[in-house]
């Protein structure tokens, strides 16, 4: 109809189901016209014995409930930084925090993440599929493994079929053509081969990333996480281990290894439903994780348990909000909601900044790294400043060689020059990428939430905790 747009995406979930019965199907009904003649009946039984399991598995990685983060969870414990004998320390540390989703108003969990396509939380987001139009996540994961598992194990089957048939029809290509196959047949043939092939080459990438995922128990996402701490590291050596965060505020960047990956085997097992009956991670009809699952997860031991993932960024925190009540600065106002408090925070910034000229459609991006890099250079002089703090401190932690600063040096100047490439035009740091060109949009997530909307926990919410005794 005109004037509506046409969402592509619905056709996804139509697609794939015409490709596997073309693949699955044409290619038997092809084979009854094609030497060396139809599948035996093993070869028939074995075929579709694995597109039934396509089937069911690619049924159930588009149907299951990604899953939904409880109403009234909250983290078990606090994350207030305290000193070694008890009490808390006066300056707050960013690498202990609690994670807070402002379009939920509820705590998140570790490992989610809010899709902007579910409109909600999701447990241990991997990505948003567009192929099953569901979330990949702690819930439908296994399903989504076992689709790809038997998606390219029955195309290997079907590949080997069409080779035999193809090395038939070298053999006899000297024979006159009415002994040979139909011209529909071969054209039929031919467009199988291509289809077949193609997508075998791009299901084998996927599922060899999804396996290497599963191996390291490392999601897609993570992957991203665990690329932008290696950046950050290396912009904060050259600014003696510090990154400037918003309001003036000076963030240390230390290296913090991934807390999740727990050894191969288990790896497999906690990606695979937390069993360890291998059979079942290949049944079709295996049950899907436990409801009650999907919150807490567990980690190598590496970090000290009070430090979270992901690290500090200090372009994901927010500024620091000024609770002020007109007529008397020292007090602050009582909000009977989060929602109350966010809206009153957001209404105070939105006055300030209209003061002060400046556009409140743009007040949560930050300036892309490398336009701040050299608008220091260029204000402040502080190149060879900053090339002296990186100094012997950073050696002695990191017990770096020569060599090791070179390499790191290359890199650092290689990603100063590739900043315009790598960040879109007027979008801030939230546009950095990876080096596949990746940025968090592309996962479906949503990006204003998880760099600008993860926030510290409302003070409302913070009383409440209290007055509740955790």
């Amino acid at each position: 109809m005109a004037g509506e747009s046409l969402n592509f995406g619905a056709l996804a979930i139509p697609a794939v189901t015409a490709l596997i019965s073309f693949l699955a199907y044409s290619s038997q009904f092809l084979f009854l016209f094609l030497e060396p003649g139809p599948l035996s009946k093993a070869e028939t039984w074995k075929f579709n014995t694995l597109v039934a399991c396509i089937w069911i598995s690619y049924y159930r990685a588009c149907t299951v409930d990604p899953g939904r983060l409880p109403k009234d969870w909250s983290p078990k414990s606090s994350s207030v930084a305290k000193d070694k004998d008890g009490k808390s320390k006066g300056d707050a540390d960013v690498s202990v925090r609690q994670r807070w989703c402002r379009k939920c108003a509820a705590f998140k969990p570790p490992r989610a993440h809010h899709c902007k396509t579910c409109q909600r939380c999701i447990p241990k987001m991997d990505h948003h599929c567009p192929w099953t139009r569901n979330c990949v996540s702690h819930f439908t994961f296994p399903h989504f493994m076992r689709f790809l598992f038997y998606a390219v194990t029955s195309m290997i089957y079907l590949e080997s079929f069409i080779l035999t048939r193809i090395d038939v029809l070298w053999d006899n290509r000297n024979l006159p053509s009415y002994l040979g196959p139909s011209v529909p047949a071969l054209c039929h043939f031919f467009i199988l081969i291509v289809v077949n092939s193609m997508t075998l080459f791009a299901l084998v990438v996927l599922l060899l990333r999804s396996l290497w995922s599963l191996g390291s128990n490392v999601s897609t996402i993570e992957s991203w996480e665990i690329e932008r701490h290696k950046t950050l590291l290396r912009r904060a050596r050259h600014f003696g281990g510090y990154l400037d965060g918003p309001d003036g505020l000076k963030i240390r960047i230390k290296k913090q290894e991934f807390p999740y990956d727990i050894g191969i085997f288990s790896n497999i097992k906690a990606g695979m439903g937390g069993s360890w009956n291998v059979i079942s991670w290949f049944w079709p009809f295996a049950a899907t994780p436990d409801r009650k699952s999907g919150l807490d997860f567990e980690v190598n031991g590496f970090e000290d348990p009070n430090v979270s993932w992901p690290p500090p960024d200090p372009d994901r925190i927010p500024r620091r909000p000024r609770p002020v009540v007109e007529g008397d600065p020292f007090s602050v106002p009582h909000f009977d909601s989060a929602a109350d408090e966010i809206a009153a925070f957001r209404q105070r910034q939105e006055q300030d900044l209209a003061r002060q000229g400046v556009d409140i459609n743009n007040i949560r991006r930050r300036k892309k790294f490398h336009e701040r890099f050299k608008e220091d250079k260029r204000s402040n002089g502080q190149s060879q400043i900053y090339a002296d703090l990186e100094g012997e401190e950073e050696k002695e932690e990191n017990g770096a060689d020569v060599a090791e600063e070179e390499e790191e040096e290359e890199e650092w100047v290689h990603e100063v020059r590739e900043s315009n490439r790598n960040i879109d035009i007027d979008e801030g740091e939230e546009a950095w990428r990876n080096e596949e060109g990746e940025r968090l949009n592309d996962f479906g997530v949503d990006e204003d939430v998880e760099f600008y909307d993860e926030e510290d926990v409302p003070l409302s919410v913070v009383r409440d905790r209290i007055k509740a005794g955790m």
